[in-house]
């Protein structure tokens, strides 16, 4: 364990919000979400997005992760606020994170006004069909992973640990997939099963086995590995961070506060009131 490398904390609740584009529509009903996490995010509605993040600017926030429901393209539709993301870099200090979808060569415009791509990535095929329901396969996040390297824009690839129904399986080949690209931070999440979606009734992914995904990324990757904003609450999470933490992860959001005392006495801890890609 690495414990004097330093632990960042992040708390993007404060002064970070999530924001989405679409409202709560989403032409998909993923097995694991249902549309369910879209409810939570901020909706700028009528206001407009510029109008919105001008606001956020003036209330003192750092940023948003500009996010939303997949459109018929499979693409979160940030392409048609280009004009308004663009006014937004130029007209505030805002930092921006762009939850994408599949993203094209015809994004790229758009794309480079953004800090950092968030990028959901599902390394089986058989895992794609299963929780997602696309016409997808790994070659196509990996050309999507492609696309974005290849062009200077940073991505942070998320990993949900127990997508497929609660198994752990092919997050060990995904990390093996991811390890070959110059990536600087990667996210490891944790399934919730949430109440209305198809994964309601699964069993919570083991605290144990979760952190044998940690550990093997830990030990992969070379970058900064990230615990992700998604992953149980309550006794789970303060054993699961606690191992994540003597794993020797970098970067750790929303942890209870009794682990971020934990960690001080072993770690050196900065808290940060941003998205844990930034």
């Amino acid at each position: 364990m690495e414990e004097r490398r330093k632990l960042k904390i992040y708390i993007p609740g404060v002064k970070f919000p999530s924001v989405s584009v679409t409202g709560n529509a989403c032409a998909l009903n993923c097995a694991h979400c249902g549309r369910h996490y879209l409810e939570g995010m901020k909706k700028p509605g009528q206001r407009g997005l510029l109008d919105y993040c001008l606001d956020l600017e003036k209330r003192g926030y750092l940023g948003c992760l500009l996010s939303g429901g997949i459109d018929g393209r499979l693409k979160v539709p940030l392409d048609f606020y280009a004009d308004e993301i663009r006014e937004i870099k130029r007209r505030t200090n805002l930092k921006l994170n762009a939850h994408v979808g599949f993203i094209d060569e015809n994004d790229l415009e758009w794309l480079r006004w953004v800090d950092v791509v968030s990028l959901d990535f599902v390394g089986d095929d058989n895992v794609i069909r299963r929780v997602y329901r696309i016409d997808k396969t790994v070659r196509d996040y990996l050309r999507v992973l492609d696309i974005l390297t290849e062009n200077g824009i940073k991505v942070a690839p998320h990993i949900t640990i127990g997508l497929d129904f609660g198994k752990i399986h092919w997050e060990y080949k995904a990390i093996d997939l991811l390890v070959s690209y110059p990536i600087d931070v990667l996210v490891l999440d944790v399934l919730i099963p949430t109440k209305g979606t198809e994964m309601e009734n699964v069993p919570k992914p083991s605290v144990e086995k979760s952190l044998s995904v940690v550990r093997y990324a830990r030990e992969r990757f070379k970058g900064e590995l990230s615990i992700g904003c998604m992953r149980p609450l309550g006794r789970w999470r303060l054993e699961f961070d606690r191992g994540a933490v003597l794993a020797g992860v970098d970067r750790l959001t929303n942890p209870p506060k009794k682990i971020i005392e934990w960690a001080k006495t072993i770690r050196e801890v900065e808290i940060i009131y941003e998205c844990c890609v930034m």
